[in-house]
């Protein structure tokens, strides 16, 4: 099966599709067709180097967390999958993968996936696993937001951006969108009740009782909208943004706090769950085949783009340009 893989840590440039063995099941674990999955900041930091520490120095890497597609085969022993089932789900970000979910199959324990929700083309769905999960555990496990409270989303415009305005608007919350003006409009029909652009400094936005973070760099700046019983949450780490939340600690309830999304079957329920609703639908930026994986990844690293970068084994995407 063909696979995209690290050669070593830098540039777009390193990813390279390989020939591999296709993975084999153990016991409690599944084999999944994949017909999409998507980039995402953990992927690249990952091929960047950033995150060397974890991932080590031995080559090559797989690279991909989430995924869209079918079941092809259910290891021993394994309850509740069934083969030909519609799944969607991710891999474990810690975990070292000589082949991750932008091939063709992936091999991935049975409590990690769920039902797709019925009808998403896959595409869809991959733009929304990672993303979604990330806005549901940031608004609804991390910072509790209630109906009726003014919400931030800062660097709404991404894949985590574009699930965060809907999934707080469904909850009821006030949304406020900070992104590029360009994307108000498209964020307003999201849900947004307000969209400010990037050249409104912190000072301009207004208080909130809960900010979602995508961008991680003037934390405590907007850590001092928040109200008395404010939470923050962000997402968009780095060297920066870890010394932020290490020193938020001595404001108490209105710390800045981070987390790691790690999403399980029940999370993928209630993720399809606003899905069916209506209450949520994927922004998708583009489509790439996986022999194109390392433009995926600088169209990510370019930024400024509106939702999220999904890369499809060849076939699937040639479906998709013979039906439009």
């Amino acid at each position: 099966m063909k696979a995209a893989q690290i050669g070593r840590y830098g540039e777009p440039d390193v990813l390279r599709v390989s020939e591999v063995d296709r993975p084999v099941p153990g016991a409690g674990e599944v084999l999944v067709l994949v017909e999409a999955s998507s980039v995402n900041g953990h992927d690249v930091l990952v091929r960047s180097g950033g995150l060397k520490l974890v991932s080590g120095r031995k080559f090559p890497l797989g690279t991909g967390l989430d995924f869209a597609g079918v079941v092809a085969e259910v290891g021993p022993g394994t309850d509740g999958p069934r083969a030909g089932e519609r799944v969607w789900g991710t891999l474990h970000p810690r975990e070292r993968h000589l082949t991750g979910a932008a091939a063709e199959y992936v091999v991935v324990p049975a409590g990690r996936i769920a039902p797709a929700p019925a009808g998403m083309p896959a595409a869809d769905a991959a733009s929304l696993v990672v993303a979604g999960t990330t806005a549901l555990i940031a608004l609804r496990d991390s910072t509790h937001l209630a109906s009726g409270e003014k919400v931030l989303v800062r660097g709404a415009a991404g894949g985590v951006g574009t699930a965060a305005v809907q999934i707080a608007r469904a909850m009821g919350g006030h949304v406020t969108a900070l992104a590029r003006e360009r994307y108000a409009g498209a964020l307003q029909e999201l849900g947004a009740d307000r969209v400010l652009g990037y050249d409104a400094g912190p000072e301009q936005t207004g208080s909130f009782d809960v900010i979602v973070d995508m961008v991680g760099s003037d934390l405590e700046c907007y850590r001092r909208r928040l109200t008395k019983n404010g939470r923050m949450v962000t997402v968009g780490l780095s060297a920066a943004a870890l010394a932020a939340i290490a020193l938020s600690t001595v404001h108490g309830s209105r710390r800045i706090r981070t987390f790691s999304a790690n999403p399980d079957a029940a999370i993928l329920r209630d993720l399809a769950g606003y899905v069916t609703s209506g209450t949520l639908r994927p922004v998708v930026n583009g489509i790439f085949p996986l022999a194109d994986i390392a433009a995926a990844h600088r169209a990510f690293a370019q930024g400024g783009t509106l939702g999220k970068h999904v890369v499809m084994p060849g076939t699937y995407v040639d479906n998709i340009r013979d039906t439009n």
